[in-house]
């Protein structure tokens, strides 16, 4: 009768003695393993009781599964549902307890032990075959430990994803500095004042990847964010920022095709609210600014903001523009009124207001100093004439 052709990818399983003894010596093998861990490994003596006991109960768990892939020939259809079993033996947290690092170490002395027990655990003559069989197992399981760990970073991701988007709604809906501190906290967010928001497309995809290129230029920059996809808008909250401009500058690749606009630094993050809806209105009306910076200040498209009717942006030009200039006295509205009247030229406007050319230029320069709006820039010109608009539509300053 012709020898029977064991499949491709299986190993000629170790003789029945093998099996019995390596059973026998499980429980001894296991509690071996941990005693090596506990003598060369220094973070393993500090870990709690209750999760010691889980390193214990995966070893217990490995050599078990060991037994049960000599005893299937090692074959490979098996191998991955075998090793996955040695992980399920420990809770989930052990995964959030143990980094991925200091797993691969716990496996290699377990292996070390392992090995150093082969002569005791073969029968005659399959030394050599369990001593091989022993290290193609721990290679299995080293591949089951990375697959726990990435399904654990997977799962993280995706929770913090949500609390990431919960929060920004949070921010979005001015919801009380308790609610943001809490969603903050669980987190880890790290309030450290200023902080900014910044608005701009996303770049579609998944949200955990959209997210992950924002850390990832955050890295880069050393800055402290927080990210969250709304609708087809990506939101993030940067701290610590004495410069959002520039910071916003760092993270704009992260964004999708179109306009980035920062919101106003603020102390903290129960006053990112503030901030958030600047920023978003910006984004809204930065379509009516052709030439619009990338990124943009929210508070330099006031007049695209006001025209849109974004109600702050319409306070903010009709108290700290035409009401400053208001209150500085001096001419200085009169002086704008005859200048723009005048299609920017100063003869013209010193004609009109029976002055010298040199003190319409000495009141446009305190209208800069005043608003730290330019008249002689085309941008700020415009700003400073729907301030003035706006101011006497509403007089109260």
């Amino acid at each position: 009768m012709a020898e029977r052709v064991r499949p491709a990818g299986t190993a000629k399983p170790p003789l029945a003695a093998t099996l019995r003894r390596i059973e026998r010596s499980a429980g001894g093998l296991a509690s071996s393993a941990v005693a090596r861990m506990d003598e060369t490994l220094p973070w393993f003596r500090a870990l709690p009781a209750d999760q010691r006991s889980w390193v214990m109960l995966v070893a217990q768990a490995g050599v078990r599964s060991l037994v049960e892939w000599l005893r299937s020939g090692g074959a490979v259809a098996t191998t991955q549902e075998i090793s996955d079993e040695v992980f399920a033996a420990a809770p989930r947290a052990l995964a959030r307890s143990i980094t991925l690092t200091q797993a691969v170490q716990l496996i290699k002395v377990t292996i070390d032990v392992a090995e150093s027990e082969v002569g005791e655990l073969a029968a005659a003559g399959e030394e050599e075959a369990l001593l091989q069989a022993i290290l193609k197992f721990s290679r299995e399981i080293a591949f089951s430990a990375a697959r726990v760990y990435a399904r654990a970073a997977e799962s993280r991701g995706a929770w913090d994803a949500r609390l990431q988007a919960m929060l920004v709604d949070a921010l979005l809906r001015g919801d009380s500095s308790d609610v943001l501190a809490s969603r903050a906290a669980a987190l880890g967010w790290a309030d450290a004042p200023p902080v900014a928001v910044v608005v701009g497309r996303s770049p579609g995809g998944e949200i955990t990847s959209v997210l992950h290129a924002v850390y990832r230029a955050a890295r880069r920059a050393r800055l402290e964010v927080i990210g969250g996809v709304h609708g087809d808008r990506l939101v993030v909250v940067m701290s610590g920022v004495t410069d959002p401009a520039a910071s916003a500058a760092a993270l704009a690749s992260s964004f999708g095709e179109g306009p980035v606009v920062v919101g106003p630094a603020v102390p903290s993050l129960d006053q990112a609210t503030e901030s958030a809806r600047a920023a978003l209105a910006g984004f809204r009306a930065a379509a009516a600014w052709p030439g619009v910076p990338h990124p943009v200040a929210a508070d330099d498209l006031l007049p695209e903001r006001a025209l849109a009717g974004d109600m702050a942006a319409r306070r903010m030009l009709r108290h700290d523009v035409y009401g400053a200039l208001h209150r500085a006295g001096g001419g200085l509205l009169e002086t704008l009124d005859a200048y723009f009247a005048s299609g920017g030229v100063l003869e013209s406007a010193a004609r009109e207001l029976y002055v010298h050319p040199n003190t319409v230029r000495y009141r446009l320069k305190r209208v800069a100093e005043v608003t730290s709006l330019s008249p002689l820039d085309g941008r700020d010109a415009f700003a400073l004439r729907l301030a003035m608009t706006i101011g006497r539509l509403d007089p109260a300053t």
